[in-house]
Formats: structure tokens, C-alpha cells, sequence
């Protein structure tokens, strides 16, 4: 055998070492989120209450957030397939700057809202960690929080049925 295989032979991993290096990788690509039901009057912010009558998605992110930026797509792609049945964005940045989260928007090609969060929304909606998302329904009631990434099926779960007339 050769000095090159013996040394690949030595860096076979065990079972249980590949297990635990694939649970790695699905939860820092998937990290877990937590959907919690809420059956509450959502925050009075002029930006939601002029979406009155539109199933919203309050959303709190950072364009430094990893875990935001990669679930940017599946919320754009959702916006995109939603947005006419009467389903809205708040993409609410704790950034600096808007010049910041324009620049982001625009450099990725997203062409849902976002804007900084409103002064005060991020203690109204208790919001611990980022990202974080509320579903809104039409008429103002907080209907989930889920504290983690959002991905397109489970906005599809949580959405559709408050998007029926």
C-alpha cells in the first residue's frame, strides 16, 4: 500500500463522526426555528396598521445576520407568489443605516419593503434575537412568532390558510 493511501485510510471517519458532521451542516444551513401560536392584537405601527386587511409578515433581521441573509431568498421567492392574493412584507432592519439595507436589497435583487425598524418596535414585539417573524393576519392579530429562519413551506403553512377569503 502506498504512503498516500495508508494516509487516507487513517481519515476514514466512523459512522457516528459522519452522523455528527451532517447534523452540523443542516442546522448552520437550517438552523432550527420555533414557531409559537399567538392569538394577540399586534403593536400599533403606522406601517402595519396601513396594511389593515393584508396578511403581514413582520420580519426582524440585519444585513450582518447570517441566518437572515440566507432566508432573504425564500421570503422573496414567497413575496413574489403571494403578493397579489394580498400577502405584505415588513422587512424590519435593526441596521445602522438605511443606506445599508438599500444597498443589500438592491445588490441581491429583492423587491420586498424593508426599512429600519421603527423606534421602540423590537421591545413592542419582544424580539430577543434575530431573525424573528410574526405572522399578521387581516385583521390585525399576531397569529405566529417564529423565532429562527423562515423558509417558503412553512410560510406556506402558516400563510395560505389566513390568505382564503
Amino acid at each position: 500500500m502506498s504512503r498516500t493511501q495508508e494516509f487516507f485510510r487513517k481519515l476514514k471517519p466512523s459512522p457516528f463522526t459522519l452522523a455528527l458532521i451532517g447534523l452540523i451542516v443542516y442546522f448552520w444551513f437550517r438552523p432550527p426555528a420555533w414557531v409559537e401560536k399567538r392569538e394577540e392584537a399586534a403593536p400599533a405601527f403606522p406601517e402595519l396598521q396601513a396594511l389593515r386587511g393584508k396578511v403581514v409578515l413582520v420580519n426582524f433581521w440585519a444585513t450582518w445576520c447570517p441566518h437572515c441573509r440566507h432566508e432573504m431568498p425564500a421570503k422573496q421567492a414567497f413575496y413574489k407568489d403571494y403578493h397579489a392574493q394580498g400577502f405584505e412584507i415588513l422587512a424590519w432592519s435593526v441596521d445602522e443605516a438605511q443606506a445599508e439595507v438599500d444597498a443589500f436589497m438592491r445588490a441581491k435583487g429583492y423587491d420586498f419593503p424593508a426599512r429600519l425598524a421603527p423606534p421602540g418596535a423590537q421591545s413592542a414585539f419582544e424580539v430577543k434575537r434575530l431573525p424573528t417573524s410574526f405572522i399578521v393576519d387581516r385583521d390585525g392579530v399576531v397569529r405566529h412568532r417564529i423565532a429562527g429562519q423562515v423558509h417558503y413551506p412553512r410560510l406556506e403553512s402558516l400563510v395560505r390558510p389566513l390568505l382564503a377569503p
